[in-house]
């Protein structure tokens, strides 16, 4: 897999870069399988984007040289999976000199037509995985301070009642948890697999991500007491209130 954390979008913020609990144990290919192919990772970085609001429908995405060298991938293949999204409504090619890639108006109609349950829950169920074991592995040896970062976008879930801003931080939650718990290649992994699930599922409603971020807040207070199963319990138990 093509190790741009941080590069493409805001998956990392600036000074919250932290050392994974046993750095090493968990590689960038957790399971088994092919990586991703460049068009499917252009496609999930940027339905990332837009759910992380880095993006919004009718607003111009960055030049294709530019996001080829964010990704690590060729120019060629960039273009060709933006050619795909434009043929698929999700994405709108201009020309002229104000002209360029944008992300299409009616982006979220588009998506709803491309709402597959079935990948979506296979996606889901690699992601309760991938959490369980990051959780597992780490129960206990989080460094003093390095769950204040997910305790604030707890809190900050906690504040606001919009709709749009609660699953931009819900998504980062999962994003720097995977980062905290088994560092930046692991972030990279959960970024795929966030991003392809924004393209499958309709967007929770406000009141399902409410009543996961209480299990966030008992998944933080498990992990720094070092109760793993009870982490781990309240890993499942944000899935049974709904898939990310």
């Amino acid at each position: 897999m093509v190790n741009a954390a941080g590069k493409f979008g805001p998956y990392s913020q600036p000074g919250t870069a932290r050392p994974a609990p046993g750095t090493g144990v968990l590689a960038t290919r957790v399971l088994p399988g092919r990586a991703p192919t460049g068009a499917e990772l252009v496609r999930s970085r940027i339905a990332l984007r837009v759910r992380l609001e880095s993006e919004a429908p009718g607003e111009r995405l960055p030049d294709a040289g530019v996001l080829a060298e964010e990704l690590g991938i060729s120019e060629i293949t960039v273009r060709r999976a933006l050619e795909g999204m434009c043929q698929d409504g999700l994405l709108d090619r201009r020309r002229g000199r104000s002209g360029g890639t944008f992300v299409a108006q009616d982006w979220d109609t588009v998506v709803a037509a491309m709402h597959d349950a079935e990948e979506a829950a296979a996606l889901d169920a690699v992601h309760l995985l991938l959490e369980c074991g990051l959780v597992s592995h780490a129960a206990g040896e989080v460094p003093d301070g390095g769950l204040d970062g997910l305790r604030a976008l707890v809190d900050e879930m906690n504040g606001t009642d919009v709709p749009a801003r609660l699953l931009e931080l819900e998504t980062r939650f999962h994003l720097d948890l995977a980062e905290t718990l088994g560092g930046p290649g692991i972030r990279e992994f959960a970024a795929d697999l966030l991003g392809r699930q924004c393209l499958l599922l309709p967007a929770p409603a406000p009141g399902v991500v409410r009543a996961r971020n209480r299990h966030h807040a008992d998944l933080l207070d498990e992990l720094s007491r070092g109760e793993m199963a009870r982490a781990v319990a309240a890993v499942k138990a944000h899935r049974h209130a709904g898939p990310v």
